[in-house]
């Protein structure tokens, strides 16, 4: 379904700056965004923020000179609250999904090809499309809208939430939870309030994911995972995350939301990122690593904080060397605490001695 911008700009009752016929299929992120598409500047003076965004229109709070970021061409819809109004923009397009129960087996919406296998058990949503040769296992839940590419396997009790997106050759094993809503939350009347959770998840190709992953939809866009990547067993990805091509993530691997990562990165087991993390090309982090700030590409990091691998095993060293150290330090102390009364009692003997010569010469 596809919007033109006046319609879009009467929905939020914004102010429509630009091409006022020109229609539109969808809204997401900036760094998500098509030459087609609206995205959103939550604060007017990030307008860099969009510098790589190809959006045909921006909603904004207050007008923004787009022509300094490349998108001279490019429409404002200016509004009080960029966030409700794009949230109310990306749900036009992007209806929520009631959540009423589904009728068991498939739905009668659902276009599946005649070479895919569902199992009995499997629970396939409304407008749910299946690829050829895919086989779905027993337990799975395919819910309402989302796609599964061709030659892919849901192993028993996978769950693919409404609008999630899985490409060809995927491998996803038992219990793994794709799509589930962000963890995010404000604060309203001191009560903790959920914020949009109107994204989804969208898979790349030859992409395997090991038993109970669990990957969170994004708020208005897309959580993706790269082509080729391979997760183990009991990993975390947080909404908004983007994960480049060819990752491997081992397990118990927790990424917080927003983060991205280059391609070819390596995570190992239990390595946790911190939120809106930048990892480049190439990017090594060894077990148990906490990560809290960007790391630049190609190097190998260790320890928590992580560190450059040169200067972690500096500290290692110097860690190692603790033990001797304290002991060192203790005799140190001795020493001196017995030079000091040494030192204390030298001066009172000379007081002594001074007070007695005083008295002779007196008499």
């Amino acid at each position: 379904m596809a919007m033109q911008l006046t319609d879009i700009a009467s929905l939020v009752d914004g102010q429509l700056n630009g091409n006022r016929l020109i229609r539109c299929p969808g809204a997401t992120p900036p760094g998500q965004a098509s030459a087609t598409e609206v995205t959103m500047l939550d604060d007017p003076s990030r307008v860099e923020s969009l510098r790589d965004s190809q959006a045909m229109a921006v909603v904004t709070s207050s007008a923004v000179d787009l022509q300094s970021v490349g998108l001279e061409k490019s429409a404002q819809i200016i509004v009080d609250n960029p966030h409700r109004a794009f949230a109310q923009i990306v749900a036009a397009f992007r209806p929520p999904v009631d959540a009423s129960v589904p009728a068991a087996g498939i739905d009668s919406t659902a276009v599946i090809h005649e070479t895919a296998e569902i199992h009995p058990t499997a629970t396939i949503g409304v407008g749910v499309k299946i690829g050829a040769r895919t086989r779905v296992m027993p337990g799975v839940v395919i819910s309402s809208f989302s796609e599964v590419g061709e030659d892919c396997i849901l192993h028993a009790n996978v769950t693919l939430y409404e609008y999630t997106n899985v490409a060809d050759r995927v491998i996803i094993h038992a219990g793994s939870v794709i799509g589930c809503h962000g963890f995010g939350y404000r604060q309203e009347g001191g009560r903790h309030v959920p914020t949009a959770q109107l994204g989804y998840v969208a898979i790349e190709s030859d992409v395997e994911l090991g038993a109970s992953v669990t990957i969170d939809r994004g708020t208005y866009g897309a959580t993706r995972i790269g082509e080729g990547t391979k997760i183990d067993n009991q990993v975390m990805i947080g909404h908004n995350c983007q994960i480049g091509k060819h990752n491997l993530l081992c397990s118990q691997v927790g990424i917080a939301g927003s983060c991205t990562t280059g391609d070819y990165v390596v995570l190992a087991g239990q390595v946790g990122l911190k939120d809106h993390i930048e990892l480049g090309d190439g990017t090594i982090v060894g077990a148990q690593a906490g990560v809290m700030d960007d790391c630049p590409g190609n190097e190998v990091y260790l320890g928590s904080p992580a560190t450059p691998q040169r200067d972690q095993m500096q500290i290692m060293a110097v860690q190692r060397k603790l033990p001797e150290m304290r002991r060192e330090i203790k005799q140190l102390r001795r020493e001196l605490t017995r030079l000091s009364d040494s030192q204390q009692t030298s001066s009172s003997q000379e007081a002594t001695n001074k007070t007695i010569s005083d008295g002779k010469q007196a008499a």
